[in-house]
């Protein structure tokens, strides 16, 4: 398993769409040949459906591309969550509950999640929002995600034989 699996790996949708499924392992997807199941992006949220007690499908902008993003609110009623914690899951379904109100159409926001598909298309499961205010922040993803691919995720190890 690579080390960035479990990351949350910092992505501009140009890359983010050119994901593809990982034929080994259902629940990750390949960039470059590097296996990864969650991500972190940042953008303007340009698109918002709501289905209160269901979910909140929004898209983010991030000059480069849209990704599509799917909040579930459906943690009170999921069999998913019945073999869980009542407290805990109330304590989930508050959290995205509030991250849903603060989704609004033009707000900077950071989302962070697992990388999923539907109907083909690479989305993010949310797991955290975080609504930006700082104006600059866009340009600092935006190097950090240049900066990350460079000196990171692109890099091929070599191993020297001993």
């Amino acid at each position: 398993m690579d080390s960035l699996y479990h990351t949350h790996v910092k992505l501009l949708a140009f890359d983010f769409i050119t994901l593809t499924p990982n034929p080994s392992d259902p629940l990750s997807f390949s960039r470059k040949g590097l296996s990864i199941s969650r991500a972190e992006t940042l953008g303007i949220v340009t698109c918002r459906e709501h289905k209160p007690n269901k979910f909140l499908k929004f898209t983010v902008d991030d000059g480069t591309g849209c990704i599509p993003c799917i909040l579930w609110l459906n943690q009170l009623s999921s069999q998913y969550f019945s073999r869980r914690n009542p407290s805990d899951v109330r304590l989930i379904a508050n959290a995205a509950a509030k991250f849903a109100s603060e989704v609004q159409l033009g707000v900077v926001a950071r989302v962070r999640g697992r990388i999923t598909a539907y109907r083909g298309a690479v989305q993010i499961t949310v797991s955290d929002v975080v609504v930006e205010r700082d104006p600059n922040i866009d340009i600092l993803h935006w190097l950090d995600c240049v900066k990350l691919a460079r000196k990171c995720y692109d890099v091929v190890p070599c191993y020297k034989p001993k």
